[in-house]
């Protein structure tokens, strides 16, 4: 049986849980809603079937423009996730090797993407990459979003290793593994969760980024969330509750596969 505080606390957690996820989920109904505007119906409350309408998904899936946003910012997604992923782990895995105040130093300077004011990254990023003729690129956009992923993979591998025991390297020696093979054995497995967790982050980095992607994108390489601000900023369309639904259900869906997988790395690497 449970205590009296625990019930206390545990429905305390799930009111806040409420209170965080219910203005998100909202957007979802509102979809669906056949007005030109944000709000709900006298019919849709009523739960009228003449009150709901699939108007602006019908509208989204024949847009070039939102086609055109949804394959940038996959594609660009599709190549940060990775290269964020591996950069970040090599990163990690020499802060191990890193004494107390070089590893402090180093550490600062590689999470400073995140400290630092995104609007001043941005700015930074721009007036870099304009010199180097890499603005209204592809080529700079995932450049700069593999400097603002990175970092995650970096603090989550870390966060991995801390309880990583390097006797089990000078045993894997022992029994005649070299360095590679320890690795791949020994090391990888037991990162692998805080792996999978960076490269989740990562990707949505990535996918959700729009300051940055602001400065640096032209009209050819305007992704989700520069579609979303200019339908809200010039048009004010419904069809941006539809991608915002789409987005809610996809990283749920991302954030409840990368569970399974872990939850199976850990029977596995349990057994």
């Amino acid at each position: 049986m449970r205590s009296h505080p625990d019930r206390v606390f545990g429905l305390i957690a799930v009111l806040v849980a409420v209170f965080l996820l219910l203005p998100i989920f909202v957007i979802i109904p509102l979809s669906f809603n056949p007005e030109p505007y944000f709000s709900f119906t006298r019919k849709m409350i009523l739960l009228d079937p003449q009150g709901w309408s699939l108007r602006w998904y019908r509208e989204v899936a024949e847009s070039a423009q939102w086609r055109m946003a949804l394959r940038n910012s996959v594609t660009i997604a599709a190549i940060v996730t990775p290269a964020a992923t591996v950069l970040g782990t090599c990163a990690a895995m020499g802060l191990r090797r890193l004494s107390g105040r070089q590893r402090t130093a180093v550490a600062l300077v590689i999470s400073s993407p995140l400290i630092i004011p995104v609007i001043i990254v941005a700015t930074g990023t721009y007036l870099f990459f304009a010199e180097l003729g890499l603005t209204q690129s592809l080529v700079g956009i995932v450049l700069a979003h593999i400097v603002l992923a990175s970092p995650f993979v970096v603090v989550t591998v870390s966060s991995t290793l801390k309880a990583f025991d390097a006797r089990l390297l000078q045993a894997a020696a022992t029994l005649g593994a070299c360095p590679i093979r320890a690795f791949i054995r020994v090391t990888l497995p037991l990162m692998s969760q805080g792996i999978l967790a960076g490269a989740l982050f990562a990707f949505a980095t990535s996918f959700d980024e729009a300051v940055v992607t602001l400065f640096l994108a032209g009209y050819d390489q305007r992704t989700i969330p520069l579609q979303m601000w200019s339908g809200v900023r010039d048009q004010l369309s419904p069809a941006v509750l539809v991608v915002a639904s789409l987005l809610v259900l996809t990283m749920s869906g991302v954030v409840a596969l990368a569970k399974i997988v872990e939850r199976l790395l850990f029977q596995q690497r349990k057994a």
